[in-house]
C-alpha cells in the first residue's frame, strides 16, 4: 500500500472516530437532558384532577409538565422522586384565607350523601415555621390534606395537620372537623381536633417561647406516613399508616351533626374556641347538600398576624414583610414532600369551576 493510501485510511478512520465520539457524546447529553426534565405529573399521575394554587396566591390551572422553583418542584431522596410543595409564612394568599399555600384543589365536587370518592397520599413533612407564638394553636403547623366545601360557608369538614414545636425531635399528626355553622353568620364556627400520633391542636405553650412536653408517640420531620380519605354514602372514613406503628382509623358522619346544640359542644371546644367568641352550633344535616372536594399539599398554618386578632389562628411569626427568599433562608416556611397519591372520583361528581372563579378573584 502506498503512502497516499495509508494516509487516506488513517484520515477516514480518524474522521469516523471523531464522528462516532461526537454522536455518543450527543446521545449522553440528550439522555442527561431527558433525565433533568421530570415533572410532578410524571411522578404522581393524577394532576389532571386538580388545579394548583401557588404560594404567591396564583392559580396555575392543571399542573401538567409544570414546575416553579419557589413553590412546586421535584426533589430526590434515597434515589426516589418526590413532589415538593412549599409555602412561606406570608405572601399573597388565595380566596379569603390568612395563610399561604401551595396546594392542589380538586376540579370536581361531590355531595357527601351520594359520594363514593377517595384520595390517598404518601408523604413526609420536611419543615414547619421556625417562629410563631407558642400559645397560638396553629403555630408551627401545616395542613397536608383536606376536604373543603365549595358551597355555603365554604367550611372544611376535614383538615389533616402536622405540627412540631422548635427544639422538639418529634411532632404530631392530627385531624380536624370544622362545623358547618347553622344560619347565615359563620363567625361562630369552630374545629374539633383528634390526635393520630402525638398531641392534638389544643396542646400549646405557656408563653410566646415556652413549649409543652414533646409528644411520646410523635413523628419526626422527614418521617414518611400515609393517609386515606374515603367518603361514601355520607360517612367519612380515615386511615393513617406509618412504618412500625399500628394503623389508625376514624369515622365521621358528614350528613348528620353531633353538635346541634351548645350542650353538645366538646370540652376541648369550650376551652379553645368559646373564650374568643367562636361558640356556634351546626346545621342538623351538617354538610349534606353541599358540594365538597379534596385538597392536598402544603397549606401553611403559621402567619404573621397578631395573636390579639385570634389566639388560635394568628401566629405572630416572622415574615420579613412577605419577602419569600428571606423567609426560606431562616426557616419561616412549610415544606411537604409527596411520593405517592391517588384519587377516585364518582360518576355523580360535577364541575367545581364556580369555586375557583369566585376565589381566584379575591384579593
Amino acid at each position: 500500500m502506498n503512502t497516499i493510501n495509508i494516509k487516506s485510511v488513517v484520515l477516514i478512520l480518524g474522521v469516523s472516530l471523531v464522528f462516532f465520539n461526537c454522536k455518543e457524546t450527543s446521545k449522553k447529553q440528550n439522555k442527561k437532558e431527558i433525565q433533568k426534565t421530570v415533572y410532578a405529573s410524571d411522578v404522581i399521575p393524577f394532576f389532571d384532577n386538580f388545579k394548583l394554587i401557588l404560594g404567591d396566591g396564583s392559580n396555575v390551572g392543571k399542573p401538567i409538565n409544570f414546575e416553579n422553583k419557589d413553590f412546586f418542584y421535584i426533589a430526590k431522596s434515597d434515589n426516589e422522586d418526590w413532589v415538593v410543595f412549599k409555602a412561606p409564612n406570608a405572601g399573597s394568599t388565595h380566596g379569603t384565607s390568612n395563610n399561604t399555600r401551595t396546594e392542589l384543589g380538586q376540579t370536581k365536587k361531590w355531595y357527601p350523601k351520594t359520594a363514593n370518592d377517595k384520595m390517598t397520599a404518601t408523604l413526609k413533612v420536611m419543615n414547619v415555621s421556625a417562629t410563631g407564638d407558642a400559645r397560638v394553636a396553629a403555630s408551627h403547623s401545616v395542613v397536608v390534606g383536606q376536604i373543603h366545601s365549595a358551597d355555603g360557608h365554604e367550611n372544611e369538614p376535614l383538615k389533616i395537620f402536622y405540627k412540631k414545636f422548635p427544639g422538639h425531635t418529634k411532632g404530631s399528626v392530627f385531624w380536624h372537623y370544622e362545623i358547618n355553622t347553622a344560619g347565615d353568620d359563620n363567625s361562630g364556627r369552630w374545629d374539633f381536633s383528634t390526635a393520630v400520633w402525638g398531641d392534638d391542636f389544643s396542646v400549646v405553650g405557656d408563653s410566646v417561647n415556652t413549649y409543652p412536653k414533646e409528644p411520646k408517640d410523635g413523628i419526626e420531620l422527614g418521617e414518611e406516613f400515609s393517609y386515606e380519605i374515603e367518603v361514601k354514602d355520607g360517612i367519612m372514613n380515615l386511615k393513617f399508616t406509618r412504618k412500625g406503628h399500628p394503623t389508625k382509623t376514624f369515622t365521621k358522619n358528614l350528613i348528620e351533626t353531633e353538635y346541634a346544640t351548645k350542650a353538645d359542644m366538646p370540652e376541648q371546644t369550650q376551652k379553645l374556641f368559646v373564650p374568643i367568641g367562636q361558640d356556634g352550633v351546626e346545621r342538623k344535616n351538617a354538610y349534606a347538600g353541599e358540594g365538597c372536594f379534596f385538597k392536598l399539599g402544603s397549606y401553611n398554618q403559621t402567619n404573621g398576624k397578631s395573636p390579639e386578632i385570634n389566639k388560635n389562628w394568628c401566629s405572630g411569626a416572622e415574615t420579613h414583610g412577605g419577602d419569600v427568599k428571606m423567609q426560606y433562608e431562616d426557616g419561616n416556611y412549610a415544606e411537604v414532600w409527596f411520593k405517592k397519591g391517588s384519587i377516585s372520583v364518582s360518576e355523580k361528581a360535577v364541575s367545581n369551576e364556580g369555586y375557583f372563579n369566585k376565589n381566584d378573584k379575591v384579593k
